[in-house]
C-alpha cells in the first residue's frame, strides 16, 4: 500500500477528533471534518495548493456552524459559561449556603461555591437560607449585601 496525502489528512482528521473529546467545543471537531473533506480532495487527485484552499473554505464555513449553531444546543439551557465575574450576575439575589467540610457561608453562582463578605460590615459569616444580593467580587469573595424581601431569587 503505497502512501497519499489522503491518508495524512485523514490522520489529521482522526486526531482532532480524538483531541475534541477534551476540549468538548466542537471546534476541533469542526476542524476534523474539514480534514476529512480535505482527504477526500486529496483521493480525487488534487494538488497540494487546492488541498489547503479546501481545507480554508470548509473550515470557514464549520466552524461558525459549531460554534454558533451546534454549540449553544449540546450547552445546559440558562448557563452563561464563561460570564462569571464580568458582572453578569450583579444585583442577582442568592440564598446563602454552608459548605459540608468547614461551615463557611457562601453562595453558589453557576454552580460555584464562592464565600461571602458583607459588603457594610465586612462580616464574612451568615446564617444559611439569608438572602443576599451581590455586588461584585474582590479575588475569589463575593461580596454581597442582605436582600430586601422583594427581591428574586437565583
Amino acid at each position: 500500500m503505497d502512501w497519499n496525502p489522503a491518508y495524512t489528512w485523514l490522520v489529521i482528521a482522526l486526531l482532532l477528533g480524538v483531541a475534541e473529546l477534551a476540549s468538548g467545543a466542537l471546534l476541533l471537531l469542526a476542524l476534523g471534518v474539514a480534514a476529512a473533506l480535505t482527504a477526500a480532495l486529496a483521493a480525487l487527485g488534487f494538488s497540494l495548493p487546492w488541498q489547503l484552499l479546501g481545507m480554508g473554505i470548509s473550515s470557514g464555513l464549520l466552524v461558525p456552524v459549531a460554534v454558533w449553531v451546534l454549540r449553544p444546543r449540546f450547552s445546559p439551557a440558562g448557563v452563561a459559561y464563561g460570564t462569571t465575574g464580568t458582572g453578569v450576575e450583579q444585583g442577582h439575589t442568592y440564598r446563602v449556603i454552608e459548605r459540608d467540610f468547614d461551615g463557611a457561608s457562601g453562595i453558589k453562582i453557576n454552580g460555584d461555591f464562592y464565600r461571602i463578605r458583607l459588603a457594610a460590615t465586612d462580616e464574612a459569616d451568615l446564617p444559611a437560607d439569608t438572602l443576599v444580593t451581590f455586588k461584585e467580587f474582590d479575588g475569589t469573595t463575593a461580596i454581597v449585601s442582605l436582600a430586601s424581601t422583594t427581591s428574586k431569587e437565583q
